[in-house]
């Protein structure tokens, strides 16, 4: 599992990918902080293999402190079917509704993932 934090031109953009599970909990729930501290936070989730209860609740929690702070949390539109069906089992629909509605991310150079 690997989380690349980026400052672009107007967001922080995270990168995740591999198996997002209570032995990252820890780093995800730092990483996410700092990343909900910025003026907007895109988070690319096409690249997770697996997640479990616990980085749902994390990514769950992060979005709604976003909302908090008034500052947008954008996920990437290309989310893999494993990272959907964990979400819908877990019984996340409002999350699946902002996947859904997500943007395509732009790259540090501006280009379109």
């Amino acid at each position: 599992m690997a989380i690349a934090l980026k400052q672009l031109d107007d967001a922080t953009r995270m990168d995740i990918d591999g198996v997002l599970d209570i032995s990252i909990a820890e780093e995800l729930k730092s990483d996410l902080l700092s990343a909900v501290a910025t003026p907007l936070v895109r988070v690319d989730l096409s690249a997770v293999t697996y997640l479990d209860v616990t980085a749902i609740q994390l990514l769950w929690a992060a979005q709604h402190a976003a909302e908090l702070k008034d500052v947008p949390l954008v996920f990437e539109a290309s989310i893999p079917d494993s990272v959907r069906t964990a979400l819908r089992d877990a019984g996340f629909q409002e999350m699946l509704t902002l996947l859904d509605q997500a943007s395509p991310l732009k790259s540090s150079t501006g280009e379109m993932r």
